[in-house]
């Protein structure tokens, strides 16, 4: 099931500057091969969920097993049937900021059988179903 998730990974204890520890927990996620996308605070990660939740363990792993106590903070939305929600999220809100009228995302759908049609179309020609 796709998931995206925002996953904020971080040491404690450390001191004040916590880039390099960042660093090493971002490098894991952007080497699983998963879209992924880095902010200032969270890094977005979309993929199958056991995918995803397994970059996770494996990054917050990446200081813990150093022994290094760490925060993780995770926010997961899971929407069956939809992919590339991590861009298709920010261009519906673009679209909506810019006041155009905005298509409502379709589910994937399987392909409608040669058999389907045929019914369909005597349907809306009046013939029997």
């Amino acid at each position: 099931m796709n998931t995206l998730i925002a996953v904020s990974i971080a040491p404690v204890g450390v001191g004040e500057e916590l880039s390099r520890h960042v660093a090493e927990v971002v490098k894991v996620i952007r080497d699983s091969g998963l879209p992924n996308k880095t902010s200032s605070m969270f890094t977005e990660i979309e993929g199958e969920w056991d995918a995803v939740m397994d970059v996770v363990k494996r990054a917050t792993f990446v200081l813990a097993e150093k022994g290094i106590r760490t925060e993780v903070v995770l926010k997961a939305d899971i929407r069956p049937n939809f992919s590339n929600m991590m861009e298709g999220k920010l261009d519906r809100l673009n679209e909506a900021m810019e006041e155009k009228p905005q298509p409502q995302p379709q589910p994937q759908q399987k392909p409608q059988s040669v058999e389907d049609r045929i019914r369909d179309t005597l349907h809306r020609i009046g013939g029997k179903r």
